[in-house]
């Protein structure tokens, strides 16, 4: 039977207080930002059709997401830039985009929920929730604000930096952004400490 993510973690953990949720979008892509997202759902007035962002359509993420901002009793939206990823190492910036998440509540949160194995330092409390965000209805609504907001802004680095296709594969490795490296090698928003980018310098310069 098919189950939704509800708020049984976050009763378990309320006697310590605001409990959010947070998750993260863009960990493994090849160019742009790690974006974070930070909830505090209010239990009278939780959004509809909350859900693994990866199990949703742009069209439900989207529609989710401002049912998300209306009900929600707090929520914020981060980013640790490619230059923190390629100078921290990429779960190090994840960390420092929850952490900035986190940061931005207000009311701000005692405890957070993360999805992931890992009770990151945001600023407060952690849990680690393994598929956190199929369990936890805040930190699934924290991954469809992660993912909706990085989508939006891979758009406007497609804009910035035509010919990469960003607004279609959102930075990952696939063939077409591979296709693209070959023609026009990277540009500033690509992932330098990233194996396949590092090596692809390393080749054009030894070319």
């Amino acid at each position: 039977m098919l189950t939704r993510p509800d708020l049984t973690l976050e009763q378990e953990w309320a006697a310590h207080g605001l409990v959010c949720g947070v998750d993260e979008a863009g960990r493994g892509p090849w160019a742009g930002p790690v974006s974070a997202a930070a909830v505090i759902l209010d239990p009278d007035h939780l959004p509809e059709g909350l859900n693994d962002s990866k199990a949703m359509s742009e069209a439900a993420r989207e529609a989710a997401e401002a049912d998300i901002k209306a009900r929600a009793l707090c929520w914020s939206v981060a980013f640790a830039t490619v230059e923190e990823i390629d100078r921290l190492n990429i779960l190090r910036a994840t960390e420092l985009a929850m952490r900035r998440a986190v940061q931005g509540l207000a009311p701000c949160a005692a405890l957070a929920l993360i999805d992931g194995n890992h009770a990151l330092d945001v600023g407060c409390r952690s849990v680690a929730v393994i598929k956190g965000d199929a369990r936890s209805a805040s930190i699934a609504a924290a991954s469809i604000l992660a993912k909706t907001a990085r989508d939006r802004l891979m758009h406007d680095l497609d804009d910035a930096h035509p010919g990469y296709g960003f607004a279609r594969h959102k930075g990952y490795g696939v063939p077409l952004h591979r296709q693209a490296l070959d023609r026009l090698g990277p540009c500033a928003q690509h992932r330098r400490s990233f194996a396949p980018i590092r090596l692809m310098i390393e080749e054009r310069l030894s070319a």
